[in-house]
């Protein structure tokens, strides 16, 4: 497998209050536009005594970045704020990466709604995974994944899991859309 079909997951050292954290400098960067994704969920802020919402990442340092390894070194080098995740059990120092194709299904999904749900693999127990299905028709057609069963819930959710990097979305689909799969 070559290094031009990956996302790289990379770690933004800055504060989570930090006015001007890394992966904001890096999608300041012309070049890198379009190669940056974070994980964004919605937070309620009260400014000026009024509600403010807001779109802030799941997780502070968590950042995907869809370029080589060569020219990637340069940038996490230059930047003091930015360095590579790496593989953990692993005998050499492996830099974290996703497959670009599962990378871009899961990217697809998630921008396809606003109301995402970010677990990581610890917070997922196995009891709330239900059957395979697959989603025929609407905005999220022909995605494959689980069915998230959560006790009292009046919305099922489909779970899109990013293995190598322990992190699952959950995205809410109509009933009518469902097909399950054996």
């Amino acid at each position: 497998m070559t290094t031009e079909d990956r996302w790289y997951v990379l770690r933004d050292l800055a504060r989570p209050n930090a006015k001007n954290p890394a992966y904001k400098q890096l999608q300041a960067m012309p070049e890198m536009a379009d190669c940056v994704f974070i994980p964004m969920k919605q937070r309620i802020f009260m400014e000026f005594g009024k509600r403010v919402v807001r779109f802030v990442p799941f997780m502070p340092d968590l950042v995907f970045v869809h370029k080589t390894k060569e020219e990637l070194d340069p940038i996490v080098s230059e930047m003091s704020l930015l360095q590579y995740r790496y593989v953990r059990g692993g005998k050499q120092y492996e830099a974290m990466s996703v497959r670009a194709k599962d990378f871009e299904k899961f990217k697809e999904a998630v921008e396809q709604t606003d109301n995402v749900e970010y677990f990581s693999y610890d917070e997922v127990s196995p009891r709330l995974y239900g059957k395979h299905i697959r989603i025929i028709g609407g905005r999220l057609n022909g995605f494959e994944g689980r069915l998230m069963s959560k006790r009292g819930s009046k919305f099922k959710r489909l779970l899109i899991d990013l293995q190598e990097c322990n992190l699952s979305a959950a995205i809410q689909v109509e009933s009518e859309y469902i097909q399950l799969l054996k």
